[in-house]
Parts: structure tokens; C-alpha cells; sequence
């Protein structure tokens, strides 16, 4: 069934995907949903140096928002905050340098945070797609390290601020690439075959939906989310796919564009009128499988996957300083 469900997600992509897909769903939008004054609340956005991330707390800031960014490259951040700054005039934009594929850095990280701010949104973005098996230095293949398991410790461990404030909201950035993936268990550090980047990343990315269904029903008063931003033109999908990169540059949505739906979950009151962990494209929330593509798994798998990624969690925190 893999081709056929690679065909059909290929030929969705082509049809919703694209810009044309944007500017055909984009008629739709209300302005006024996020033409919002957000003072005085604080926004967390992984990855946010480039692309969507960089694009969303932009966004964010111009309306007014406290944006912690959270990125792991100190020079490319520094630029980041800088052009955000300037082209926002907002000044509460705070830089933090952590490492999502480093769970050890990301908990330290994360108990500092709970101890020195608030948090009312906050942006899981961060991702990569190594395209050749690579293992971190905590012997963690380096896309579930970064796209499944830093997004895992850095959500579980914020829970308990986000708590504290009305209104709280985790948006997971994912792709569409997920809807070619029924979730796989068994092997989630991609020990065993082939090892294909582009289809772990989009296992990782069934994962994230998966993690926040189970998140929302746990969690009755924080909204979760979890989106496909359509294919976009950034800095990752230039170095990580340049294949597909060649063949649609002149087709692929702007990073403000692949950034819209994260903005409006983020900022929006009408998003949190839908149901707590939907997953959504331009603004509305869509299916999480193709029709007839198997890709749907029985709750005692998605109950597993949440007890070893806590297990995994676990295992870091124990030997974090701090």
C-alpha cells in the first residue's frame, strides 16, 4: 500500500499544498481573526532563527507579543532577533540557545524556563531531516532525537507552567509527509532496513500528531494543536530535500504563508473554539489519514508510544544538572 499512499499524497500535495493551494484557501480567511493585540503574553517558538519559525514569532511580535526564541545556532539566532526587533519595533523578544536533539539540554533548559518565566503558547517548530542514519551524542538517531523526542520533553516538561495560565496553547509543526506513515513502534530509532530520511521524518511527524491527541486528552484546559504549514520555501527544505526543491521552486508557498496557520492557532480566538488536538491546514482542521491508506493504529500502540517516550524522558532527566 506504501505506493499508493505516496501517490495520492503526492497528487493532495500538488492540488492543496502549493501556493496555489494557499491563495485558493486563503479566500476563505477572516482578517480579523488575527488582527489581535496579544501584550502581555508569552510565546515560546522552537526553531525560530529560519522559516516558519522565524516567520511565525515575527508575526507574533507585531502583535505585540513576549517571544522567547529557541534556537540552536547562537550567530544565526542573534540575526534572527535582531531583524525581528527592527522590523517589529517590539522589544520583549528573548533568545535562548539549546540543542532539541540534546534531551539532557532540553530539560535543563526547560526547569530553568519554569523558574524564571511565564508561558501562555507555546511553538514546537524545531525539526531536522538527516537523510543518512546518524546518532547523536546520547546514541539517539538524530530526526526522532530532535522531531519526536526534544518535542516530547520540551512540552511534558512546560506542562506545569502552561497550566498556570488561562487560555494556554501547544502548536506542533508537522507535515503532511505524516499521512504516508501508519506509526511504527516497534522500531523508533530506524535500526532495522533501508535507511530512508525523508520517510523517518515523516514517521517522526505521525508521532507529533499522536502526541498531541493523547496530550489533549490528558490536558482538559490546554488547547492543542498540530498543523501542516504546506510546502514551503525554506532554508530546510532547500538543504534537506534539493531535489524536490529543483522540481518545485517556483511553486512552493512563502515562509509567511507556510507560517499563517501556526499564527492563527497561536493567536486566534477562534481557533481554540474547535476541539482540543485536531489537526489543521490553512486554517481548518483536516483528516489525519488517507481513505484506504492503513495507516490507522490501535490505541495500545499510541498508549506505548507515550510510555517509552517517557521512559526515554525519564532516563535524561535522572542525569541533568539542575
Amino acid at each position: 500500500m506504501s505506493w499508493y499512499r505516496n501517490t495520492v499524497w503526492f497528487v493532495k500535495g500538488l492540488r492543496e499544498y502549493t501556493r496555489g493551494g494557499y491563495e485558493s484557501a486563503s479566500k476563505h480567511f477572516n482578517p480579523a481573526d488575527v488582527e489581535v493585540d496579544v501584550a502581555g503574553r508569552s510565546f515560546l517558538v522552537t526553531g525560530a532563527n529560519s522559516g516558519i519559525g522565524k516567520a511565525t514569532a515575527k508575526e507574533i511580535a507585531r502583535r505585540g507579543g513576549t517571544v522567547h526564541l529557541v534556537c540552536r545556532n547562537k550567530e544565526r539566532a542573534e540575526v534572527a532577533k535582531e531583524e525581528i526587533v527592527t522590523e517589529t519595533g517590539n522589544q520583549n523578544i528573548f533568545l535562548h540557545i539549546v540543542d532539541i536533539s540534546n534531551p539532557k539540554e532540553v530539560w535543563k533548559f526547560a526547569e530553568k524556563f519554569r523558574n524564571e518565566h511565564k508561558l501562555n503558547v507555546l511553538v514546537n517548530n524545531a525539526g531536522c531531516m538527516v537523510n543518512n542514519r546518524e546518532l547523536t551524542e546520547d546514541g539517539l538517531e538524530k530526526n526522532f532525537a530532535t522531531n519526536t523526542l526534544g518535542t516530547y520533553i520540551l512540552t511534558t516538561a512546560l506542562l506545569p507552567l502552561l497550566e498556570k495560565e488561562a487560555d494556554a496553547r501547544v502548536i506542533t509543526v508537522s507535515s503532511g509527509g505524516m499521512l504516508v506513515q501508519k506509526l511504527n513502534i516497534s522500531d523508533l530509532q530506524s535500526e532495522n532496513g533501508t535507511f530512508d530520511g525523508t520517510m523517518v521524518y515523516a514517521q517522526n511527524k505521525r508521532q507529533q500528531v499522536v502526541l498531541t491527541e493523547q496530550w489533549a486528552k490528558a490536558h482538559r484546559n490546554i488547547h492543542f494543536s498540530v498543523m501542516h504549514p504546506g510546502w514551503a520555501d525554506t532554508p530546510a527544505v532547500r538543504s534537506s530535500m534539493p531535489d524536490f526543491y529543483e522540481k518545485m521552486k517556483n511553486y512552493l508557498r512563502t515562509e509567511a504563508e507556510g507560517a499563517d496557520t501556526v499564527v492563527w492557532l497561536a493567536v486566534s480566538a477562534e481557533a481554540t473554539q474547535l476541539p482540543s488536538g485536531l489537526f489543521f491546514q490553512d486554517r481548518q482542521p483536516v483528516a489525519t489519514h488517507l481513505p484506504l491508506a492503513s495507516t490507522h493504529s490501535p490505541p495500545e500502540d499510541e498508549e506505548k508510544l507515550m510510555e517509552v517516550l517517557e521512559e526515554f524522558s525519564q532516563k535524561f532527566r535522572s542525569t541533568s544538572p539542575g
